[in-house]
């Protein structure tokens, strides 16, 4: 599939900053289930674009502005070419150790509850780890449903779990809890994906987890959607948690309150050629 991406992220300030710094994940590595064919990351104010990796490989841009600036726009428009390799991660860059990937962290950890559901429908075969997981993830699905307004990106996963509610973040953070509980290593993936209704406006990025599966490294399970990776996934970076993973970080100096808005839009760029095609026929 080749996937088109435009996403802007807008800030608005009360008064001018004197100075900010962002961290940026926000552009996708090349692996075996994708490959980049153009990225690009445009701020709208003057300031420094650098480039670097983090700990666990991600390309990360640094932008830092001293301008007198009231607002700011993060554009970031490319194209991947995806491949279904079900579910499976081959060639990606992975920096840290499997154990790493057991810690817990303030938004992944459980409780009493949690890891009861997770025994339980799990039904941990260590002979049978893919299984396990997609029990997990199925049941995840059918037990949280998808919900934008009761969780905030502070929501831990086991609140997220008591609430039975929540968004990708929230129900990735559920099953690494879980798979975490169960001596299984995962991880937190942003990324992108491409609805199956068509729908190409969407509101925020997406998210999954990935699992490590002995004989077959790491495999992505997306339980927002019961589904593992495919071709309509985008995988941008990986964490812990979503902290460690997010698209936008930073701190400002002065400028007051602030509001964001986000357009993205994420489309299958063949598809979209073919339905204009269809339509000027």
């Amino acid at each position: 599939m080749r996937v088109r991406i435009e996403h802007e992220t807008h800030y608005e300030y009360d008064s001018p900053i004197r100075a900010l710094i962002q961290i940026l994940r926000m552009t996708p590595r090349a692996h075996e289930g994708q490959h980049v064919r153009r990225w690009r990351i445009e701020p709208s104010i003057d300031g420094q674009l650098r480039r670097s990796e983090d700990a666990l490989g991600n390309i990360v841009h640094h932008f830092s502005a001293e301008s007198g600036a009231e607002a700011l726009t993060l554009r970031v428009t490319g194209e991947v070419e995806t491949f279904d390799t079900n579910g499976i991660v081959k060639g990606a860059v992975t920096r840290a150790p499997d154990l790493y990937f057991l810690r817990d962290t303030l938004l992944t950890e459980t409780d009493e509850a949690l890891r009861a559901f997770a025994a339980e429908v799990a039904q941990y075969d260590r002979n049978d780890v893919l299984g396990t997981l997609h029990r997990l993830m199925n049941a995840i699905n059918s037990e949280v449903a998808f919900d934008t307004q009761p969780t905030l990106v502070s929501t831990t996963a086991h609140e997220a779990f008591a609430m039975r509610k929540g968004v990708c973040q929230d129900l990735s953070h559920i099953f690494i809890g879980c798979a975490r509980s169960l001596g299984i290593p995962a991880r937190y993936v942003s990324g992108y994906f491409v609805r199956i209704d068509g729908v190409t406006d969407q509101d925020a990025g997406h998210a999954w987890a990935e699992a490590k599966v002995p004989g077959l490294g790491w495999v992505g399970f997306d339980p927002a959607n019961g589904i593992s990776t495919t071709d309509a996934h985008v995988r941008i970076a990986i964490g812990l948690d979503y902290l460690g993973a997010a698209p936008i970080r930073g701190s400002r100096w002065g400028g007051g309150g602030e509001s964001m808005a986000v357009k993205l839009v994420v489309e299958d760029a063949d598809g979209a050629v073919q339905s204009q095609r269809q339509s000027q026929d």
